[in-house]
């Protein structure tokens, strides 16, 4: 991915601060002509820099109140149909593959504890697993952010 320049970094870091705003706010407040904001969200957006609107939706709201990792260590010759499997059991927000002692790492959410075991079992219930490790989170130390990293870019462009 091409790196981003200071007009880049600077709207990303407006937009980060107050993600309504407008094209035309965002325009006023970086100095910039509004062309040249709508064409450079273009650019960011063909480059996938913005995630997806979902991750802006509290699980909590849906009625899913709680939030579990759970580590999952499988076949590897499975993985592949594994994936479109457990993509299929709609509590699970997120998955990734690991390296390490577990293979897949997988981000859950729950009604309450017996809702967490039927999940739990579902993905156990899956081809090419071969067993799960649960880790109930006990509250959001650090939430998802990129404003830091913005920062940095700016702050070494300088």
């Amino acid at each position: 991915m091409q790196a981003l320049d200071g007009t880049d970094t600077r709207l990303l870091s407006a937009l980060a601060r107050d993600p309504r705003r407008t094209v035309v706010a965002l325009a006023q407040k970086l100095g910039l002509s509004r062309n040249t904001v709508q064409a450079r969200m273009a650019q960011l957006e063909k480059k996938h820099v913005f995630l997806s609107f979902e991750r802006r939706i509290n699980p909590v709201s849906l009625g899913y109140p709680l939030m579990a990792f759970i580590s999952v260590h499988v076949q590897q010759q499975k993985l592949k149909q594994l994936a479109v499997d457990l993509a299929a059991i709609p509590e699970i927000l997120e998955g990734y593959g690991l390296t390490g002692s577990a293979d897949l790492f997988l981000r859950v959410v729950a009604v309450d504890a017996e809702d967490l075991f039927r999940i739990n079992g579902k993905i156990l219930s899956c081809e090419g697993v071969d067993r799960t490790d649960t880790a109930l989170a006990m509250g959001e130390l650090i939430p998802f952010r990129v404003q830091p990293l913005l920062e940095r870019n700016s702050a070494e462009s300088i």
